[in-house]
């Protein structure tokens, strides 16, 4: 006879309320059985449960099954922790239901809750690591009934193989020891990627400093320890923690191995660190290089010190963008015709779009046909379009001066065109951007010169900040401090800039102390401006060493205070996706008073989120609808700069409705964040760039849209095509880490809102796409590699067609209905004629048929026309070593492995699947759309250090190009296009163009 199922507890609840223990006993055992169907009968008598659980009557075991119960019943009403309270209390009772799988729903919510709990506290407490922490006091502020929970979901993680779960809970709680446990166990490379990709891609939400590096520490010792030593993971590491010794000694090891291969690698981990190190942190490395001999003897070390200088990688970069110039000189053309060039706010944008687009080429052919144009430049104009010099020789440091010399200021004497001289000194800033020690002395001569004028001091001060960015020169500090103090509005505001850049990321109080107490004193809003982004600078990647800092700034009653404590909210957590950091910003953009600090939080989630694109366009879809159109704006710019370069169509479907946004500002913001986005894009993998291109032409052409509007319009032309098309827009490194020169970049950037030449800055997020192999001897050979895609998805983008005359077609003549009539009457008189013979068949086809045939069709024997098959576009391209590879390209590399040349280290960088999206309304080819993630390609392209497989043949290398036709000069002025000195390319240098001067006219 089958027992009949149990529909209700009343039994057993009524058994609890008798006095004898083994009653209450076995009508707990009933309860426990019951509890997951009559719960909500049960939950009435959940107090005398609770009582039992208390009572010291009953047995150990009794009182654990009572609190089993009611963490049961808790778990239903969801009261979660309750739940874990009193499952805590059933010690081994609820490892047992674990481990016999029973409510397993119940079961897998109380060990989240469990995991939750002690990840929160561990977080709560003082690192682990730091030496100062009592590790007694840590362990003992934990409950150790939880802790034993925690200890078994270890164990039983580690036994079943499932490591990665396990390293998870200990990289969040801070467990050391749990992932040297695992480790030994493993140590093989994906669990070592997986844990180095949780560091530095800030999945962790919250690690402590000191138990992060330790972590690192301990891998930069397992990674060259691997079966296959990963070098280029070392690299990343290396960077992160920021240690010159460390790195120094590295590459000493490498170098002194007296082992070939190994010393290119330490020339590809020098290349590498050159990539993503800042100034003070190369020079530190090579400083603590042997020295080399007296009598320029070459040794060991002589390559490396030249890679650790930048310049070898800014030369080669710089021969890169020469070679593979695409800029379409018609959209340039177009564009000046259609924008009067008396308006000074479409003068400076066609100098920015000019000077996007040639940015590194050294390319000044659309300045010498447009002499004209140039010439009615006036005041800040000429000044912008001055500075757009340093974009286009940006990195050509061997003639910067010979280049920017007919504008530079006179050694003695008073400024003759200080809007030209103080735009020179700052083109001279961004030539030498972050490699700035061979023009420090002289743009510090220029500041300290008495009687300069203001506008001379706002171009060398900007200089001095973007060329010595993170040199924490105290001497370059002192200097611009000297200027700032004597309050001159336009001069202090570029010292303000210029002192956080110098000081960047030195967190550095007693400069904080000093620029905030003359941000209280000084009247001048422009120097309050400064002073405000100059701060932010000072804590760029502090962390929570800046809440202290960001905690005073933001709770300052002047807004432009405010303002500067947002961005240095977002710079000191830059790319970490901090929850707390990206909470606050997003109550301050709707709950401050000020709409200027509302637009910045916005703006700020793009630092704050650029390693996690994806979740940007959630996060701002609500802002992009707001009342508010400063808080529309905020949106448009943080999308554009977290998904620069991303195609990300869900970014693209929020913006492209705000181009027809009613406000004019926030069309330019939706257009140069469409222009970030689509930069480097196909059509045939983003179907919005033929439309965002078309947009803007069409705004640009229309002379009844706002200036506003035809000024991101303009703007975003430049940045779509930026680099000759050979860039990409992007705030992280090769090397996966955040980008700083980028970073500060775009934040300089977003300041042209309040000063139009600060929006050259946006070079410095400009990123090469090329892969670029040299060989040991630092040479650029030639060879080819394969591009497995289709052509066209990586093609440059076609040339814009002059538009053609149009032809002048005759009007057909009206015909009477009359005349129609009597024509089709005609018509069957011969018809009928035809049927009774007067008119003879005929098989023959005339001869005017046939020549009228369609294009791509043949005539068969019959006379009859087919068409013929189109021919089909191959599968895979070869590419010659420095060619474009855009971002999307690089998984699609390939060496082969019977070619002479193979890279040293792997060109696609570390791909990892991503959550596949939902299907969106436009069609795009699933080929062409590989999936988003800020680290798919880190590491992919660049330069790249090969090997040489049959050293004994002759190899060709790469020559220089040859130098274009000088244009007629007149008096001295500017040369151009000539190639940097630290690259080694065989063949004879072409001579130098002759110069010519720009006729800026004079200042007015």
């Amino acid at each position: 006879m089958v027992p009949q199922m149990q529909t209700s507890a009343a039994g057993a609840l009524a058994l609890l309320s008798e006095r004898e223990p083994e009653i209450q006993e076995y009508a707990l055992q009933s309860l426990n059985d019951l509890v997951d169907q009559c719960w909500a009968e049960v939950s009435e008598e959940i107090t005398k449960i609770e009582t039992l659980y208390e009572s010291t009557s009953l047995s150990q075991s009794s009182r654990a099954l009572a609190a089993l119960i009611a963490s049961k019943v808790y778990y239903s009403l969801q009261e979660y922790d309750d739940a874990l309270t009193f499952a805590l209390g059933a010690g081994d009772l609820f490892e047992r239901e674990r481990k016999a799988r029973r409510s397993p729903e119940y079961v897998e919510t109380i060990i989240s809750k469990c995991i939750d709990t002690y990840i929160a506290k561990r977080i709560a407490m003082a690192d682990p690591e730091d030496p100062n922490t009592d590790v007694k006091t840590v362990s003992s502020a934990i409950d150790q009934r939880l802790q034993a929970i925690i200890e078994g979901i270890f164990q039983a993680d580690i036994e079943e193989g499932e490591s990665k779960q396990a390293l998870g809970v200990a990289l969040e709680s801070s467990r050391f020891d749990v992932i040297q446990r695992i480790l030994a166990r493993s140590p093989d490379a994906e669990i070592l990627a997986y844990i180095l990709s949780a560091l530095t891609e800030h999945t962790v939400s919250h690690p402590h400093v000191h138990f992060r590096e330790k972590v690192l520490r301990y891998l930069l010792g397992l990674f060259p320890s691997l079966s296959a030593p990963d070098y280029f993971s070392t690299t990343r590491i290396l960077l992160l923690l920021n240690d010159a010794a460390l790195a120094s000694a590295f590459l000493k090891d490498l170098v002194e191995s007296k082992m070939g291969e190994k010393q290119l690698i330490a020339l590809q981990m020098a290349f590498d660190l050159v990539d993503s190190g800042n100034q003070e942190f190369l020079d530190q490395v090579k400083s603590q290089m042997p020295a080399p001999a007296e009598d320029a003897t070459p040794d060991p070390y002589t390559k490396l010190r030249r890679v650790l200088t930048g310049e070898e990688s800014v030369a080669l970069y710089l021969e890169f963008l020469k070679r593979n110039n695409h800029v379409d000189m018609l959209i340039l053309k177009n564009t000046k015709d259609a924008l009067e060039a008396r308006s000074s706010i479409y003068h400076s944008a066609l100098s920015f779009a000019n000077a996007y687009m040639h940015t590194g080429t050294t390319s000044d052919t659309f300045l010498r046909d447009s002499l004209e144009w140039l010439g009615r430049a006036t005041n800040w104009s000429k000044f912008t379009a001055t500075a757009a010099l340093g974009l286009l020789h940006k990195g050509n440091l061997g003639r910067s001066m010979q280049i920017l010399g007919p504008y530079l200021p006179p050694e003695n004497g008073p400024s003759q065109s200080p809007f030209s001289e103080g735009g020179a000194l700052f083109a001279l800033g961004l030539i030498h951007a972050n490699r700035g020690e061979a023009v420090k002395e002289y743009l510090k001569g220029i500041l300290s010169s008495a009687g300069r004028d203001e506008v001379v001091q706002h171009g060398a001060a900007l200089g001095l900040g973007v060329s010595g960015m993170a040199s924490g020169a105290e001497d370059v500090y002192e200097e611009l401090k000297a200027i700032l103090f004597s309050d001159s509005a336009v001069a202090g505001e570029a010292c303000g800039h210029a002192m956080g850049l110098v000081m960047l990321g030195t967190g550095n109080r007693k400069a904080f102390d000093e620029m905030l107490q003359y941000a209280h004193e000084t009247q001048h809003e422009k120097i309050i401006r400064g002073m405000a982004m100059g701060m932010a600078f000072l804590f760029y990647g502090k962390q929570e060493s800046a809440n202290d800092v960001i905690d005073l700034l933001i709770k300052e009653k002047d807004p432009i205070l405010r303002y500067g404590g947002v961005y240095t909210l977002a710079l000191a957590y830059a790319g970490t996706s901090n929850n707390n950091a990206v909470r606050r910003v997003l109550h301050l953009a709707v709950s401050d008073t000020s709409d200027d600090v509302r637009r910045a939080a916005v703006t700020s989630l793009a630092f704050l989120l650029f390693k996690n694109p994806t979740q940007v366009p959630r996060v701002v879809q609500l802002l992009s609808e707001s009342y508010n159109p400063h808080v529309r704006y905020g949106a448009t710019l943080a999308l554009g700069i977290s998904c620069a370069g991303t195609g990300l169509q869900d970014a693209v479907e929020l913006l492209e409705p705000m181009t027809k946004d009613p406000v004019d500002f926030v069309r330019q913001g939706a257009m140069i964040g469409l222009a970030m986005i689509l930069v480097q894009r196909t059509a045939a993998g983003s179907p919005a760039v033929t439309s965002a291109r078309a947009l803007y032409t069409k705004v640009i052409a229309d002379k009844h849209e706002d200036p506003m509007a035809r000024f991101g319009a303009t703007l975003a032309q430049g940045l779509i095509d930026a680099g000759g098309r050979n860039v990409t827009i992007s705030l992280q490194s090769r090397a996966g880490g955040a980008n700083m020169s980028a970073i500060v970049g775009m934040a300089l950037f977003t300041q042209f809102w309040y000063w139009y030449p600060l929006a050259h800055c946006a070079s410095l997020a400009f990123s090469p796409t090329a892969i670029i192999g040299v060989t040991g001897d630092l040479k650029v050979p030639k060879f080819e590699f394969v591009s497995q895609g289709k052509p066209s998805l990586f093609a440059y983008p076609s040339l814009t067609k002059p538009p053609t005359k149009e032809t002048v077609e005759k009007v057909a003549a009206a015909v009477l209905s009359t005349t129609a009539k009597a024509k089709a009457r005609a018509k069957t008189k011969e018809q009928e004629k035809a049927q009774d013979g007067d008119a003879m068949e005929t098989d023959e086809k005339p001869v005017n048929a046939l020549l009228e045939l369609k294009e791509g069709e043949e005539v068969k024997a019959d006379g009859n026309a087919t068409p013929q098959p189109r021919k089909r576009e191959p599968t895979s391209e070869k590419l010659a070593n420095m060619s474009r590879v855009v971002p999307a390209q690089l998984p699609h590399i390939v060496f082969p492995s019977d070619r002479r040349f193979f890279p040293i280290r792997p060109v696609t960088g570390t791909a990892r699947p991503v959550p596949a999206r939902k299907p969106s309304k436009s069609r795009v080819p699933a080929s062409a759309t590989p999936p988003v993630n800020s680290a798919q390609y880190a590491g992919g392209g660049g330069i790249i250090v090969l090997i040489d497989r049959r050293p004994d043949e002759p190899v060709e290398y790469f020559e220089p190009d040859p130098e274009p036709a000088a244009a007629p000069a007149a008096t001295t002025g500017m040369d151009v296009d000539a190639p940097a000195g630290p690259i080694e390319m065989e063949g004879a240098e072409a001579e130098m163009p002759a110069p010519f001067e720009y006729p800026f006219g004079e200042d007015t």
